[in-house]
C-alpha cells in the first residue's frame, strides 16, 4: 500500500511487526498481539473457574475447553482493546504513552477499527456456541460490563472496579462450561477476581498518573497517589481471601490452600518491590501478575488431581 500512513512504533514487543503484512500492522496493534500479558489476565479467570468446577469433582478441567477459553480471551481482549481505543482515541491523543496509538495517530479510521471489532467479536462467538446454552446466556451477559467499562474513567475515581466486573466473569463462565449452572463457589472466585484486578490495574494506572492528572482521566492510582501501598495490600488480601473461601465451598483438597499461600506470596513479594514512582516498575509488577494467576490456577489444578478432598 504506497499511500498508507507510516507506522510509528508503539509497541512492546515489536517482533509482530516483522511477521506481519504491513497493512496488517496498525490492527495487530490495536489488538495489542503483541502484548499478551492482556489476555493472560482475561484467560485466567477462566481457567480458574474451570479448574474449580473440576476439582469440586475430583478430575482436571477438561483440556477442550482450556483450549477454547485460550482462543477466546486472545480474541476477546483483541475486540475489546478495539473498542476502548475507539471509545478513548481523543484521550490518548493527550497522553505520552498512548499518543502514537494507531486511531489518535490517524493510522486507520473509527470505522475500519470497529469492523476489525466485529470481525473479532464473531470468532469469540463461535467459541462461545461450543458451550452450553447457560454458558452462552452467562457470556453474552458480560458484554454490557465490557460496553460501560471505557467510560467510567470519566465519572468515578473507580474505573479499576468495572474493569474487574468485566475481567473477571470469565471465573463464572469457566464454571458453567462444565456444570451448566451456577453455586456459591464461582460467584466467590469472581469476587476474589475482582479484587486482584483492583490491584494489579491500580499499579498499571500509575504509569499514566501525571497525564491523568493534567487532563482529568479518573483512576484508583490518582485517587491513592502515594497511600496506594496499603491499598495493595488489602485488594490482594480481599482476593486470596476469596478465592480461598471459594475452594472451601467447593470441598476441595487441602493442597489448594498451600498453592494459594504460594501465590499469595507472590503478590506480597510484587507489592513489597514495586514503586508506583517508576513506570518500568510499575509495568514489570503487572505483568508478573500473569504468574500469580498461574500459580493459583496450578492449586486448583492440584486440588483436583488429588481428588475430591
Amino acid at each position: 500500500m504506497k499511500n498508507a500512513p507510516p507506522v510509528t512504533v508503539d509497541s512492546a514487543h515489536p517482533w509482530i511487526e516483522r511477521i506481519v503484512p504491513g497493512w496488517f500492522v496498525p490492527y495487530s496493534r490495536i489488538a495489542r498481539f503483541d502484548r499478551p500479558i492482556g489476555w493472560w489476565l482475561l484467560l485466567l479467570p477462566c481457567w480458574w473457574g474451570s479448574a474449580l468446577a473440576a476439582a469440586a469433582s475430583g478430575s482436571a478441567p477438561p483440556l477442550s475447553h482450556l483450549v477454547l477459553f485460550l482462543i477466546g480471551a486472545i480474541v476477546m481482549r483483541a475486540a475489546g482493546c478495539a473498542f476502548n481505543d475507539i471509545v478513548d482515541r481523543d484521550i490518548d491523543a493527550r497522553v505520552e504513552r498512548t499518543r502514537l496509538r494507531p486511531l489518535p495517530s490517524g493510522q486507520i479510521s473509527p470505522t475500519r477499527a470497529a469492523i476489525f471489532m466485529v470481525v473479532l467479536s464473531l470468532i469469540g462467538l463461535l467459541v462461545l456456541v461450543q458451550f452450553n446454552l447457560f454458558t452462552i446466556a452467562l457470556a453474552m451477559a458480560s458484554l454490557a460490563t465490557v460496553a460501560i467499562y471505557p467510560f467510567m474513567k470519566r465519572v468515578t475515581y473507580w474505573p479499576q472496579l468495572f474493569l474487574g466486573i468485566a475481567f473477571n466473569w470469565g471465573a463464572m463462565v469457566g464454571w458453567s462450561a462444565q456444570t451448566g449452572s451456577l453455586s456459591l463457589p464461582p460467584l466467590l472466585l469472581y469476587l476474589g477476581g475482582i479484587a486482584w484486578t483492583l490491584g494489579y490495574d491500580t499499579i498499571y494506572g500509575h504509569q499514566d498518573r501525571p497525564d491523568d492528572e493534567l487532563i482529568g482521566v479518573k483512576s484508583t492510582s490518582r485517587r491513592f497517589g502515594m497511600t496506594t501501598r496499603p491499598w495493595l495490600w488489602g485488594f490482594y488480601a480481599t482476593a486470596f481471601a476469596f478465592i480461598a473461601a471459594a475452594c472451601l465451598a467447593a470441598g476441595l483438597h487441602p493442597v489448594a490452600h498451600a498453592g494459594l499461600a504460594l501465590a499469595g506470596a507472590h503478590a506480597a513479594w510484587l507489592i513489597l518491590r514495586v514503586d508506583v514512582n517508576s513506570s518500568p516498575s510499575c509495568l514489570a509488577a503487572f505483568r508478573a501478575n500473569r504468574e500469580t494467576g498461574l500459580l493459583v490456577f496450578a492449586a486448583l489444578l492440584a486440588a483436583g488431581l488429588l481428588g475430591d478432598g
